[in-house]
């Protein structure tokens, strides 16, 4: 049976990979042009999937339209940071404005202490902020700042976490990763954090840890073992760091206020710039104050696009415009429904796949033998279907898809379980 059943499976995903190939020329080209210049025509890693990703030429909207003239409904969001959708006008205006003013005025700007009170006026645990250039780099500040300052050398992180480009801990402690003194610990394990924390406490600078792992498969954290962790950090004087690089979009205050845990610190990026390079990096006075410039002791920290005119007023238009509480609570209850429905209609149809997630931010799953191959086969028949999402199956809901989006992928979710 098993092996009648793999055999199927396998004739259908040569199947549909060639159906794929045989309907993206433009897109296979695409990459070719770009093997010439760039190793395996990649400069983005996680937009990889075989035989080719596609080549998207534009987005008005939910929509997307590729290189071949498909129309796709974009279920992927650029990773979570496409929370607007590709054309979101108040943000074309901000733009405009700031470039016809000027781009680069070698100086501080109106715009960046207005972006910051903002974003300090959403987060208690960031009493004070700074700018960086991604969510890498924000990241990498934090823990560069814990461990500065408390003058220890150990970080706590999780298995499957992600942090940036220099601290993937998907299968441990990544080569790519910086040479810091990691801990990685199976991630919701209390016994773990408590083991870590008896052998090791008076070493640990900082624990980074996301509320839900985004490119861990969208598991949530336990609360239980985010409490723990706060606990732990209070007794031993290591910080506690949210990397909210995604979960920031669960509500105005992000993950941490639907949680009721605050860390000491917390870093943010993606959405909040508007839809431009953006991460901020921000915790207690006391700890942050340690970059002020006018300390003998200061540490420093430069980027000629830190405080850039472009990203700060692009940040103040979303904010302003559209990441509202209002608009932020919609969106988070539009996915918790759309992912209890994707489950219902898995479980009706064997239970092949499952959908993990919180908010607007999931993850379908394979389930039993051959999970990978059958996710793949449906990522293949959803994009015939004219439904777009990531090959590992994550989904992001953007503020464009309603009602008619959602329901339109559950049909056709339907249509290809059925097949």
């Amino acid at each position: 049976m098993t092996d009648a059943f793999t055999s199927d499976l396998d004739a259908a995903l040569d199947a549909a990979r060639s159906a794929y190939v045989a309907r993206n020329p433009g897109s296979a080209a695409a990459l070719e042009r770009a093997r010439r210049v760039m190793p395996g025509g990649n400069t983005r890693t996680s937009l990889w999937s075989d035989p080719f990703p596609l080549s998207v030429a534009s987005g008005q909207g939910c929509h997307i339209r590729d290189v071949d003239g498909h129309d796709y409904v974009d279920f992927l969001g650029e990773f979570t940071a496409g929370i607007f959708g590709h054309t979101a006008p108040a943000l074309a205006e901000a733009m405009a404005r700031v470039h016809a003013e000027g781009i680069n005025l070698s100086s501080h700007t109106p715009y960046e202490a207005a972006l910051a009170e903002r974003l300090v006026a959403r987060f208690p645990s960031m009493e004070l902020l700074r700018f960086a250039n991604s969510g890498t780099e924000a990241n990498l500040m934090a823990l560069t700042t814990a461990r500065l300052v408390t003058g220890r050398p150990r970080v706590v992180v999780f298995q499957g976490g992600y942090h940036g480009g220099v601290l993937t801990f998907g299968h441990g402690n990544a080569p790519v990763n910086v040479p810091f003194d990691f801990a990685v610990l199976p991630y919701n394990d209390a016994g773990a954090a408590r083991a870590e924390f008896a052998a090791h406490g008076p070493e640990i600078a900082a624990v980074l840890i996301e509320p839900m792992q985004g490119a861990g498969g969208c598991r949530a954290a336990d609360p239980q073992v985010l409490q723990l962790l706060r606990d732990l950090c209070t007794e031993t004087g290591a910080l506690l760091i949210f990397d909210e690089v995604q979960t920031a979009r669960m509500s105005e205050g992000g993950a941490q206020a639907r949680l009721g845990i605050t860390p000491d610190m917390t870093t943010i990026g993606k959405f909040f710039g508007g839809g431009l390079a953006f991460g901020a990096f921000g915790g207690r006075a006391d700890i942050m104050n340690h970059f002020d410039p006018t300390r003998p002791d200061a540490i420093g920290h430069a980027g000629t696009f830190n405080n850039n005119r472009l990203t700060m007023a692009a940040g103040l238009a979303a904010l302003d415009h559209y990441l509202t509480p209002k608009a932020l609570d919609a969106l988070f209850a539009r996915g918790e429904a759309f992912r209890a429905a994707l489950n219902a209609r898995f479980d009706a149809a064997g239970g092949l796949f499952h959908v993990t997630g919180m908010g607007s931010i999931m993850n379908i799953h394979g389930t039993g033998p051959e999970a990978a191959k059958r996710l793949r086969l449906l990522h293949f028949r959803m994009q015939a279907e004219g439904y777009y999402f990531a090959a590992r199956g994550l989904i992001a809901l953007s503020l464009p898809i309603g009602a008619a989006e959602t329901d339109g992928f559950l049909d056709a979710i339907e249509r290809v379980l059925a097949a």
